[in-house]
């Protein structure tokens, strides 16, 4: 069908361009005025002789009217000249090749660039395929046999004290399996190591007690490592869970954002962009999910027909709290005791702060690369392992921990 409609589509376009060339050599049917005018004169010298002939005017009176029809026919003669066609058949043909040429152009920019042997799929087709693929979904026990292994976590530079603590904690869970709070630990230590099988199981159980009174993020966390564990497919068991969760919190916003990636996976577009949009406007800069929603977002409105959408424009980068390099390179002109006391304060106050409430991971990247300058690269070395600990579960984040360890020169 749509190589029919496109050859239909170049064949009237190129009778529209061609037909005037083709009229303006082929319209002899459609004549002048001077070639009616020349016809007129000729009847008009017949005309003439026929009255002379019947006596109805002199010789004389007969030659000054031939003598006067003679010149119009001269007149109209030159006229009718000069409104011959100008077409040629050279000039036809070459804006037949042109024609040509141009469709040539086309086809092959499509054979390049388009979908060859792309079946035709009317939008109602379209979202019958899409509802059969998310019918047709595999079990969370299927995609997680089906899924690569979850990987084991490299813990040589994890604090030997806090394994120890972990280990404890397992102990307590394992002597108490329906501990809500240590289980609530567990689950989330066991994500900071890595240990992503062993939060799931922990979180599931946590889950499964808690029953209707789970709350949301307890759920999405659930979720979440749910999805892990299948390889990043959102099974109707992961679904169910997520469902839960919007329906204690439908504001919940990483429930929100994996609701779209399950339309996504499942080919509607149209129903994720509204909702990636609404998360991107309402959402920081620095959370999670705003990077992959803002790459994303941009061709997710064109397959969902919103072509001239135009993401929210990022804000403009705010300073960190914490030493700088201009604030280290301005100790240049102190005393070695000025300078010492002035950095260990700022380094101190903003590890003392990220011990307590926690901070964005380009924080952490700050205090790691401070201490690096400074030469604590001991002291470095161990916030660089409790970060990755902290940001185990988000990719974004360990992003840029490792790209501050590279730069430090802390690279395994």
């Amino acid at each position: 069908m749509f190589w029919i409609l496109a050859a239909g589509l170049t064949a009237i376009v190129a009778f529209a361009i061609l037909a005037p060339i083709w009229r303006g050599r082929s319209d002899a049917g459609a004549q002048p005025a001077a070639a009616y005018d020349l016809r007129v004169y000729r009847d008009q010298l017949s005309e003439v002789d026929n009255d002379l002939d019947r006596g109805v005017i002199q010789p004389d009176d007969a030659q000054r009217l031939r003598a006067e029809i003679g010149r119009k026919v001269l007149d109209a003669d030159r006229r009718l000249t000069q409104a011959r066609p100008a077409a040629t058949s050279a000039g036809v043909l070459g804006a037949g090749l042109v024609v040509v040429a141009l469709a040539a152009g086309a086809v092959a920019l499509y054979l390049r660039e388009g979908a060859v042997g792309a079946a035709d799929l009317p939008m109602g087709e379209r979202i019958a395929a899409a509802d059969q693929a998310y019918r047709s979904r595999p079990s969370q026990d299927q995609a997680v046999a089906e899924a690569p292994a979850l990987p084991t976590p490299d813990l040589s530079d994890a604090d030997p004290e806090f394994l120890g603590m972990i280990d404890q904690l397992r102990d307590a869970v394992e002597r108490n399996p329906d501990d809500l709070t240590g289980l609530a630990l567990l689950a989330t230590n066991e994500m900071r190591l890595g240990n992503l099988s062993a939060a799931l199981t922990a979180q599931q159980h946590l889950v499964d007690l808690r029953g209707d009174q789970a709350d949301a993020v307890q759920l999405m966390q659930l979720a979440t490592l749910m999805i892990n564990a299948a390889g990043g497919v959102i099974t109707p068991g992961s679904e169910a869970v997520l469902v839960r969760a919007l329906q204690q919190d439908p504001e919940q916003p990483q429930a929100r954002y994996l609701q779209g990636v399950l339309l996504i996976q499942n080919g509607r577009p149209d129903r994720a962009f509204p909702i990636w949009r609404k998360l991107l406007e309402e959402s920081p800069d620095d959370a999670p999910w705003t990077p992959t929603i803002r790459n994303a977002i941009e061709e997710l409105a064109w397959l969902a027909g919103q072509p001239d959408y135009q993401p929210p424009a990022a804000p403009a980068a705010t300073a960190l709290p914490g030493p700088d390099a201009d604030a280290i390179a301005a100790a240049g002109d102190m005393t070695d005791d000025e300078r010492t006391q002035m950095i260990g304060n700022m380094v101190n106050g903003l590890q003392q702060r990220l011990a307590t409430q926690g901070g964005t991971p380009q924080e952490w990247a700050r205090l790691i690369g401070a201490l690096s300058v400074l030469g604590r690269t001991d002291k470095a070395a161990d916030i660089l392992s409790e970060a990755r600990r902290h940001f185990a579960d988000n990719p974004q984040a360990m992003q840029v921990i490792e790209d501050a360890a590279q730069t430090a020169g802390m690279t395994e």
